[in-house]
């Protein structure tokens, strides 16, 4: 619950009634009684209200009086939507009404009437005293209180529409398509504009979006989108309240005819004025942290009026729309993690005379999975080039981290032993479990060197992972399936061998992640044959191009793997 529009004088305020001070006044009440502030949480209780709820006070304050409380005849929770107590909050009136329902400490159901009126509490808050009786339960379903309004909609349509608003919002992690689903959601179905104001993460508002209905299209005015003023911290106007995540209200074009109290409210004149809008509610888009910004709908065509009995569905509906416009920008940030680890720990291909190198990482289609894949390539202290590709086990950032320890480890063991890679890998394998956080890994290690005759020559060593592939010049295409051995990390050791092979002229050498070859539902050996069959009909390509056609072509659309290639051609022969 919420509390109502603030209209009290705008002259010096009162100061804050302190807590102690709040109760000591609800004491002197012969009955049950409690004070909510702006945003419905109860900022005092009295004894009766303790003793009728069977709730301490302790488990009371602090906490949102509607969800905590009110409860339908079945003991559900009840939807804002139909709570008439809370539509007479956003009334801002003295109203009562019986037939409804609290839920007690001890989880009983208990019939009741009760009265609401504004209260003062001091400061620049609006209060809220709520009086409850409790009653004996109505012969014959609910009785409406004195002062009800009627609802906008009938109350199935109200529910499948935030049915679909759940169903539509969550079913994307992408923010401009969440806003936009919200926007198609909201208009013509209930005003004729849509506006929406976003808080940045550096805290800045931004008019993302103003839409209106012209026929059965929706038209976007991009001159009333863009920047806005700072939010103020004590403007009463109804766009900085739903801004700081205060209250929803109504307003209107004479909301914001005086004197502007902020830049926010020029631009709310700016809005009123351009677009005809009459009539307009204004929510707050709130999600469990944070307030992200304020939705606000507009009638200028239509004849009927926004009324409180409209606020609790569009709160809800934006209620929602912080929920999913929140999944989306925490997507986003695990995105851009992905994204920097790549840039930060992958390397740039070394200069090598006579060999062509290029590499691409892809990470994986969801942004938790940021995943362990990882290529390198570096000269060694005897002139040769070692090439490395391998995968650390896991689907995380530790995972990540843990990849960058194994390269940097990698990396000194081959520069400083002029070992074969079979060797290098051993000593690799016996530091991992001990100074690594690293479980399990693949990988291959290959050196690379040209010979005395010109030609140039492949030796590696196979730790657990799927097999190099060389592509000839005319196409011909072969796993190098020798040197294989047990993957790092197991605690078991087996002596590693090494293999050498050469590389003809012109030849193309790819190694690989199994993200590339995997898929669901197809084994790793149609996952070999797709990749060999590719990379074959692509031999004459440059390289940058075979390695970007590669992966579009064989990597196949369902994985939710990253991948790592790393594609190493020969010179042609004179």
């Amino acid at each position: 619950m919420a509390g109502p529009e603030d209209t009290a004088d705008l002259g010096k305020p009162s100061p804050p009634v302190p807590a102690a001070a709040l109760t000591k006044a609800l004491e002197a009440i012969g009955t049950a009684a409690y004070v909510v502030d702006e945003e419905g949480h109860i900022i005092a209780v009295n004894a009766h209200a303790e003793q009728l709820l069977l709730r301490p006070a302790e488990s009371l304050l602090g906490r949102d009086a509607h969800d905590v409380l009110h409860r339908d005849a079945h003991g559900h929770p009840l939807p804002r939507s139909r709570c008439s107590m809370r539509q007479a909050f956003h009334a801002g009136r003295t109203t009562q009404a019986d037939g409804d329902w609290f839920e007690c400490g001890d989880g009983s159901l208990l019939p009741i009437s009760w009265l609401i009126t504004p209260y003062d509490v001091g400061g620049q808050e609006a209060g809220t005293l709520v009086l409850v009786h409790a009653q004996r339960p109505p012969e014959s379903g609910r009785r409406s209180g004195t002062e009800t309004v009627a609802a906008a909609m009938p109350e199935l349509d109200r529910l499948a529409l935030l049915a679909e608003t759940t169903t539509r919002l969550t079913s994307t992690l992408d923010a401009e398509e969440s806003l936009r689903r919200l926007v198609d959601l909201v208009v013509p179905r209930l005003a004729d504009w849509a506006v929406v104001d976003l808080i940045t993460e550096r805290d800045e508002v931004w008019r993302t979006a103003v839409v209106h209905a012209e026929g059965n299209a929706l038209v976007r005015h991009e001159d009333l989108q863009g920047p806005m003023p700072p939010v103020p911290e004590d403007s009463p106007m109804p766009l900085s309240r739903a801004l700081r995540g205060v209250a929803s209200t109504l307003a209107g074009p004479q909301t914001y005819q005086g004197e502007p109290d902020s830049g926010i409210a020029v631009e709310q004149r700016r809005l009123f004025d351009a677009t005809g809008i009459r009539s307009a509610a204004i929510a707050p888009i709130r999600s469990t942290r944070a307030v992200l910004g304020a939705l606000t709908l507009g009638r200028a065509k239509d004849p009927t009026d926004f009324t409180t009995a409209d606020l609790p569905l569009i709160e809800d509906i934006a209620r929602r729309a912080g929920l999913a416009l929140d999944n989306a920008r925490l997507y986003q940030r695990q995105r851009k993690v992905a994204e920097t680890m790549q840039n930060h720990l992958l390397p740039q291909m070394p200069r090598v005379p006579g060999l062509q190198m290029t590499a691409r990482y892809l990470p994986a289609p969801d942004a938790s999975q940021v995943g362990g894949d990882w290529y390198d390539a570096f000269s060694l202290s005897d002139g040769a080039t070692a090439l490395a590709v391998g995968d650390v086990v896991g689907h995380d950032l530790e995972a990540a981290a843990g990849m960058a320890q194994l390269r940097n480890m990698l990396r000194a063991y081959a520069w400083s032993h002029q070992e074969p890679p079979s060797r290098i890998v051993d000593r690799l394998d016996e530091a991992v479990m001990h100074i690594t956080d690293v479980t399990m890994a693949t990988m291959i290690l290959a050196r690379v060197e040209e010979t005395d005759d010109g030609h140039w020559e492949l030796s590696w060593t196979n730790a657990g992972h799927p097999p190099p592939l060389l592509i000839s010049h005319d196409g011909l295409a072969e796993y190098l399936t020798d040197g294989h051995g047990i993957l790092l990390g197991t605690g078991v050791r087996t002596p590693r061998t090494v293999a050498t092979a050469s590389l003809p002229p012109g030849s193309t050498l790819l190694l690989y992640t199994d993200g590339l070859i995997e898929a669901p539902g197809h084994t790793l050996d149609e996952g070999l044959h797709r990749l060999r069959r590719h990379a074959a009909a692509l031999a004459h390509r440059p390289l940058a191009s075979l390695t970007d056609q590669v992966l579009r072509r064989v990597r196949h659309v369902s994985n939710d793997d990253d991948v790592a290639l790393l594609a190493v051609r020969t010179p042609s022969g004179t």
